[in-house]
């Protein structure tokens, strides 16, 4: 099983449509919460099946009928019933200790819904519309390749931009590798620096230019006088700029991440304490926008899919410090670009040398 997430290219129209729903599941989630607690507590004794089928009664039946209520019965019944769903999941994972007690939806926590079709399966052909149950037909950014068999659909909110988020049960026939295995050094300098001596270099400057436009509409609202129509156009412009910076920097890693896993075999790549690198305020920033957890979280899922293997090195192995050669250890202060072992002599590059070192590891017996 795998997922597709395409970006869907709206009008106005269809943009507040979406948006309307968004809300239509916030308000049945936050309903039926705030009804659960007061029907039967903080814990209670009954089953969550039980539960949402009380909410799900007095819902349908009572206020769903008020006339404050009527606009419920305009939008798709689907988003109502999976809305109620996810209620009952999250006091499923409360119960078995997995989170916290549910908490009250918010619009600053994201827009999204869910709906699915109640016949069963439907059938998603190729190309660049696609046809959502209960919602209609959509216009995507991104053709589908293929044709698609799926049966449930989250459309959620990112910036300005809405995306439809949809599994498909089948497996992706994997890739024959054309390379037999690879060491990856990953930096702050080069992000992935390969044992074949390729380079591949992060989207700094577009991150840069983004966060500095960020700082500049900061400032700008700052100036402006406060609720004011101005202001607000600001700060909705402030509110994309996020998603724009976490759009480069994904775009950039599954790029990378699928053409390591259609062209190695085998795939060796340090299993970096990140959490611990962070803690060095100098370079806590850099390491943040680089993503050196998402990398290895795809790298983790998408080699199995293309019929690759990884292996995480060991996060103390001194893959900087040792030469490539013969195996020498030295200091290398990160101001250190090019590793020269006074041992045998050898002069190279220290991402390089890692990424070789990297390679040439194997697992302690």
């Amino acid at each position: 099983m795998f997922a597709i997430k395409r970006a869907l290219k709206l009008n106005n129209k269809e943009a507040t449509l979406m948006a309307k729903h968004a809300g239509f599941r916030r308000v049945v989630f936050n309903f039926g919460l705030s009804l659960r607690t007061q029907m039967y507590g903080g814990e209670g004794k009954f089953t969550d099946s039980k539960v949402s089928n009380e909410v799900k009664k007095v819902l349908t039946n009572h206020v769903k009928k008020k006339p404050e209520f009527a606009w419920m019965n305009q939008l798709s019944s689907r988003v109502y019933q999976n809305a109620l769903i996810d209620l009952k999941d999250a006091f499923s994972r409360y119960r078995s200790g997995k989170a916290g007690h549910p908490r009250f939806a918010s619009r600053r926590d994201g827009q999204s819904f869910t709906v699915d079709s109640y016949h069963g399966k439907v059938l998603l052909t190729a190309g660049r519309t696609i046809k959502i149950p209960t919602l209609g037909t959509f216009r995507l950014f991104e053709p589908l390749e293929c044709s698609f068999v799926s049966q449930t659909f989250t459309i959620s909110k990112e910036g300005n931009c809405w995306f439809l988020s949809f599994c498909v049960d089948a497996e992706r026939l994997p890739v024959q590798p054309s390379e037999s295995s690879v060491g990856i050094d990953l930096g702050i300098k080069s992000f992935a620096t390969l044992s074949t001596q390729q380079t591949f270099d992060a989207p700094k400057p577009l991150i840069a230019s983004a966060k500095t436009k960020l700082a500049t509409l900061q400032r700008q609202a700052s100036k402006q006088v406060r609720g004011s129509q101005n202001q607000r156009k600001t700060y909705s412009k402030i509110s994309r700029r996020p998603a724009r910076i976490a759009r480069i920097r994904l775009d950039f890693l599954h790029k990378l991440t699928t053409y390591l896993a259609k062209t190695f075999k085998l795939i060796k790549i340090e299993n970096l304490n990140v959490q611990g690198m962070m803690a060095n305020h100098k370079l806590a920033g850099a390491i943040s926008d680089l993503g050196f957890y998402e990398f290895k979280r795809q790298l983790d899922y998408k080699c199995p899919m293309y019929g690759a293997n990884l292996v995480l090195v060991d996060q103390w192995f001194p893959s900087t410090k040792t030469c490539s050669n013969c195996g020498t250890k030295k200091d290398m202060p990160l101001s250190v670009r090019t590793f020269d072992c006074p041992a045998c002599g050898i002069s190279l590059d220290r991402d390089w040398n890692a990424s070789l070192n990297i390679l040439n590891w194997e697992p302690s017996a």
